[in-house]
């Protein structure tokens, strides 16, 4: 069996016939689960047959609200290799509703509005900090000789000149990139930005 959720089978549910599934069912399973009545013989005997008769696993139903013990009468009857589970007649409940969605999602606007501020955020903070470091720079260069100031104009400058077409352009296909990554999240998706991710690295 699977240890995780995520990777759990899922699996028909079958009614036994008869409920008791004391002899084998008269319908035919092919990996079904078998739901069964308490009673009649015993959860050995129970799970015995329903293993012969193809199920994956067995439920078995009690017919009382007091808690029973699942027991085996001798270790050599225990040749059981599905699944066995009991389920009280109080613990399980059925709740039918059909909830409405609403034509715009708000955890998608809020992650909408996270994103895009989170990089008109960024782009300020950078922008802040670059124009900080020419105010640095200019001081220093009226400060220093003329020898310098050559040397100076020869390098090349070390900012980027981004006009708003530019800015505004990030900002949707970035955008549009987290609303891909939240609509297309799945594995192989995430493996694909993985990739990229290291080509972006070694590059």
């Amino acid at each position: 069996m699977e240890s995780k959720e995520k990777h759990a089978n899922h699996t028909r549910l079958a009614l036994a016939d008869p409920p008791d599934c004391c002899s084998k069912p008269r319908n035919q399973l092919t990996g079904e689960v078998i739901l069964v009545h308490r009673g009649n013989c015993s959860f050995t005997v129970k799970a015995n047959v329903a293993e012969e008769a193809g199920a994956s696993a067995i439920l078995i139903i009690n017919n009382q609200t007091e808690l029973f013990k699942m027991v085996c009468e001798s270790d050599a009857d225990v040749n059981i290799k599905i699944p066995a589970v009991m389920l009280p007649q109080d613990a399980v409940s059925v709740a039918l509703y059909s909830p409405k969605r609403p034509a715009v999602d708000i955890a998608e606007v809020f992650l909408w509005l996270m994103a895009v501020g989170t990089i008109l955020l960024a782009s300020y903070w950078s922008a802040w900090t670059a124009r900080e470091v020419a105010i640095e720079q200019d001081k220093l260069l009226k400060d220093a000789s003329e020898e310098f100031l050559q040397v100076g104009s020869a390098g090349s400058s070390g900012f980027v000149d981004i006009n708003t077409m530019s800015a505004v352009l990030f900002v949707v296909f970035a955008s549009c990139f987290l609303i891909m990554l939240y609509k297309l999240m799945s594995f192989w998706f995430v493996e694909v930005l993985v990739v990229l991710f290291c080509i972006g690295g070694v590059e």
